[in-house]
């Protein structure tokens, strides 16, 4: 099976290419998704991170996200700690996933895929782009957050630059029908590679 990794900064549009290519067919995994669902329903998980962040991780049993992300953008080691926690437990939910896919090719949606090493186990990577200005609207507009916040997560993330290098596909994500024109053409040149 072809895994193609598709990552972004935050706010670049990664979402809205994750969905043209599962309209063509393509099965998603969106790893922060899984992440999410595994930080609320694994018991290991969650004593782990209570044992991170103390008791105030979560509340009525469900995973605290202001009170983590307050501590991780303010502390990169924390984010790390967190992820060593989480991280393992995605890549072998993944591998089960994956089993079950018949599609010619899979997309693996990860943030932060170079980051963590994840780029490693693709057999290509497409990073996707969007001007800085762009990423603010879109993220003030969907997150209800601050500059400062958006900020500080953008500086636990690799800039686009360095992705770019390491990417196969770079996907400008300024309109809708560009960037669903962009996907085709990459979606295309894939089963033209396999």
């Amino acid at each position: 099976m072809i895994i193609v990794g598709l990552t972004g900064g935050i706010g670049n549009g990664k979402t809205t290419v994750a969905k043209a290519f599962s309209d063509l067919g393509i099965p998603i995994y969106i790893a922060d998704e899984e992440a999410k669902n595994l930080m609320q329903k694994s018991k290991i998980i969650k004593r782990k991170l209570v044992q991170l962040f103390g008791d105030e991780a979560y509340v009525k049993d469900e995973l605290n996200k202001p009170f983590i992300a307050n501590i991780i953008f303010n502390d990169s080691s924390y984010l790390e700690k967190m992820n060593a926690i989480v991280h393992p437990k995605v890549v072998k939910h993944f591998k089960k996933w994956l089993l079950k896919q018949t599609a010619p090719y899979v997309i693996k949606e990860v943030a932060i895929l170079f980051e963590n090493g994840g780029y490693k186990n693709c057999d290509y990577i497409i990073t996707v782009t969007a001007p800085i200005d762009l990423r603010f609207e879109r993220l003030l507009k969907r997150d209800q957050t601050t500059k400062r916040k958006i900020k500080a997560i953008m500086k636990n993330q690799w800039n686009d630059e360095d992705k770019i290098k390491l990417s196969d596909f770079v996907i400008h994500n300024t309109t809708l029908q560009s960037t669903k024109e962009q996907v085709v053409k990459v979606h295309k040149q894939i089963l033209k590679n396999l």
